[in-house]
Formats: C-alpha cells, sequence, structure tokens
C-alpha cells in the first residue's frame, strides 16, 4: 500500500517560513495553501503542512512545543550525494537557517540544520553501495 504523508509543523510566520523554504530549493503546492497554511513539497508522497501556530493549536488540539526547549518531531530529507549535502547545507546558512556540526559516518553522510522557526532537520547521503545485501 502506497500512502501521502503529511507533516504539519507550527511556524511564527507562514509567508516567512515559506520564503525560508523556497531558498533552500523546496517548491509548494498552493492547492493546499490559504493565509494560515502552505503545503511544502517533499516528494510524490511527502508533504510538511507549515501552519500558523493558532491553526497548528488548533489541529493539535494542543499547545505549541517551544523548539528551543523541546522537540516534538526531528525531520530529515535525504540528499542524492555528500555534495548535495553540503549545497542544501549552504543555502540554509545563506536563507538565515543555523547548521550543526557534520557527521561523517562513511556511508552515511548528514548535517543538521535549523529552520527559522528552530525546527530541526537533517540533510543525509547514505551511500547504499556500502552496505551488502
Amino acid at each position: 500500500m502506497s500512502r501521502l504523508t503529511f507533516v504539519n509543523l507550527p511556524v511564527k510566520d507562514v509567508a516567512k517560513a515559506r520564503e525560508f523554504f523556497t531558498a533552500i530549493g523546496f517548491e509548494f503546492n498552493d492547492q493546499f495553501a490559504d493565509e494560515n497554511t502552505n503545503c511544502m513539497v517533499i516528494s510524490e508522497q511527502a508533504y510538511v503542512m507549515l501552519h500558523a501556530e493558532p491553526t497548528f493549536e488548533m489541529y493539535a488540539e494542543g499547545a505549541v512545543a517551544d523548539p528551543a526547549t523541546a522537540r516534538e518531531v526531528l525531520l530529515g530529507v535525504s540528499a542524492d550525494s555528500r555534495a548535495d549535502v553540503d549545497d542544501l547545507i549552504a543555502k540554509v546558512a545563506a536563507a538565515g537557517g543555523t547548521t550543526g556540526d557534520l557527521v561523517d559516518q562513511g556511508p552515511m553522510y548528514m548535517q543538521p540544520f535549523h529552520d527559522i522557526d528552530g525546527h530541526r532537520w537533517s540533510v543525509t547521503y547514505m551511500d547504499m553501495s556500502a552496505f551488502a545485501e
């Protein structure tokens, strides 16, 4: 069975969040967007819904966690190469995000970042040829 995945994130300013994620290379599906929500495309099967905090609280039926002190979710996206990881991280820094320490464990090459709302992401390249079948 194939299912679509929708991850929902609270953001302080929907327009600024869209500007940030556009600057680092993501596209949006305006079919699922309004003044309170944007739909960021990760792949044909995965999306991140960026909700204004009051809209997120309505859907979540609870308060927004402060990403400076707590994590409700860790987000990861894949890259096609080590160079793609480096390129996306450079875009994050240029767009106002903060980057963490590079993790290079041979076949896994990963670097975390925080978006402008403080949510923690990681960009990971896995060299699958290094793993025996």
